[in-house]
């Protein structure tokens, strides 16, 4: 793996923005250009090459990748269903919507569907309590899960990948 030039430019300026001897502050956004660029996930050799431009060990790369959530150490589908598991989502029944997520696609929770599109993931807290049970798909939260809400969006997703 390796960055265009473009991108190395932009890692030189998202380093520029610590200051000197803190450079490892870039790790974060450093591994979400690798992510990006590796089709959504972090492999071994991307997390090798981020520790290399930041001159730190290839274990201070993992540790944060395998820390946060948002990072992905294994391929993904092209839209990750990343359905809330904490308290007042399982109260208002995000267990249920998982359970069904499940069935209804036919994988367990961080596998991914057989044509690629779909990955269940679920995930801690994601800051909508008032909106239980919810997922972020993407850029954007679903609220007030049900599963007709649940086989609308499957079906719209399925749909938009055949055009």
């Amino acid at each position: 793996m390796k960055f265009s030039q473009e991108k190395l430019d932009k890692v030189k300026e998202i380093i520029a923005r610590y200051p000197e001897g803190k450079e490892k502050s870039a790790l974060i956004p450093l591994l979400h250009m690798a992510q990006d660029q590796n089709g959504g996930w972090l492999s071994t050799e991307a997390m090798d090459y981020v520790a290399g431009l930041l001159n730190i060990l290839p274990i201070e790369a993992y540790e944060v990748a395998t820390f946060y959530s948002m990072f992905n150490l294994k391929p993904v589908g092209k839209h990750i269903l990343e359905v809330c598991r904490t308290g007042p989502c399982m109260v208002n029944g995000s267990d249920e919507i998982i359970d069904y997520i499940k069935e209804k696609l036919g994988i367990s929770e961080g596998e991914t569907t057989a044509d690629g599109l779909f990955t269940l993931k679920p995930a801690e807290c994601l800051g909508a309590c008032g909106y239980a049970p919810m997922m972020q798909l993407g850029t954007t939260y679903r609220e007030h899960l049900t599963k007709e809400k649940i086989d609308k969006l499957v079906d719209e997703l399925r749909a938009a990948a055949k055009n």
